[in-house]
């Protein structure tokens, strides 16, 4: 008798094991279904959906572009070693042993990434051969110039107030005569930066505003040219959940396009541009690349397209299949 029950036990819990997996499957496949339902829609009326894709793929690429402008510019901008370097001219009096010491210390600081040391000799002949005046200065008896150093300090401590409080701890050493930075320039730089990152971000999210209404007005129509197709269906005890579906994974297919185009647009404009920069900085005698959206950037716009295209479907969706019903 026990084992008549064991056995019926275990028979419950394969079928009830096999009901799940079943149900997993038949799930998966109903939204396979309606996934491809959903592309399918978008063939229906290709001219539409085509200049609907292609206004999304435009708003999506201005953030996108502008983005990739302040990457680039910030790229530029990294290469200017010299906005936040601290000059520091030393007192006559000090030998060269102090000197390697303080070099030495001051390297091992965490605060600073790279020191150059620049003998009063060396700094004389660099001053004369840009200054124009070589011939007068050669008429001195003594070298005016001190010897110095010139200190770069790491990028975390590259900002203008981090630079102010490394040049006032520099200027109170007892070796130092004077500590120099051109503050103003460096302020200036990262004001730039931040008024363009804040740019970016709010054209962002504004033309991410702009994606949502499109996505949102667009499935809005395709459900008021179903309205009759809906309440038949509703009338045979369809659920709202079921009605939404294919309509999500429309939103969720003009979001894929979109961005996927968007990503395209993007790039094929920085390769266009490449040649004219490589030129421009070749004049200048820079190395500089221009680079465009790289592999995790254009999964982070496709993935963000996808979101605003399902979102706005779903708002969309939500509120006008409520409104329709069977009469």
């Amino acid at each position: 008798m026990s084992q008549q029950k064991e056995k019926s036990n275990k028979g419950a819990q394969l079928s009830s094991g096999s009901t799940f997996s079943s149900r997993i499957a038949m799930g998966l496949r109903q939204h396979s279904l309606e996934c491809r339902k959903g592309l399918s829609e978008l063939f229906r009326t290709p001219l539409s959906s085509l200049m609907t894709i292609a206004v999304l793929a435009i708003a999506l690429a201005m953030p996108a572009a502008f983005h990739v402008f302040l990457k680039n510019a910030q790229a530029v901008s990294s290469g200017w070693d010299n906005a936040t370097q601290i000059s520091l001219f030393l007192k006559p009096q000090l030998s060269s042993q102090q000197i390697t010491r303080l070099t030495s210390d001051l390297e091992r600081s965490p605060k600073i990434a790279a020191v150059l040391y620049i003998p009063k000799a060396e700094g004389l002949a660099e001053f004369q051969s840009l200054s124009g005046f070589g011939d007068a200065i050669a008429l001195l008896d003594d070298n005016p110039l001190p010897d110095t150093l010139v200190v770069t300090p790491t990028q975390a401590h590259s900002s203008p107030q981090a630079s102010a409080d490394l040049l006032s701890e520099l200027q109170a050493m007892p070796e130092i005569e004077l500590a120099q930075l051109d503050l103003q320039w460096v302020r200036k730089l990262y004001s730039m930066m931040d008024i363009a990152q804040r740019a970016v971000s709010a054209l962002g999210v504004l033309l991410g505003l702009a994606v949502l209404l499109i996505v949102g007005n667009t499935i809005r129509l395709a459900i008021q040219n179903k309205r009759e197709e809906i309440q038949i269906i509703k009338l045979v005890g369809a659920t709202d959940a079921f009605i939404r579906r294919p309509f999500l994974y429309s939103g969720l297919w003009y979001g894929i396009l979109a961005g996927t185009i968007s990503w395209l647009l993007v790039n094929l404009s920085v390769l266009w541009l490449k040649d004219p920069v490589r030129n421009l900085a070749g004049l200048y005698e820079s190395q500089f690349q221009l680079s465009g959206l790289g592999l995790f950037e254009a999964l982070q716009l496709i993935g963000i397209a996808t979101g605003l295209g399902l979102l706005g479907s779903w708002l969309s969706v939500g509120r006008h299949i409520r409104e329709i019903e069977p009469t």
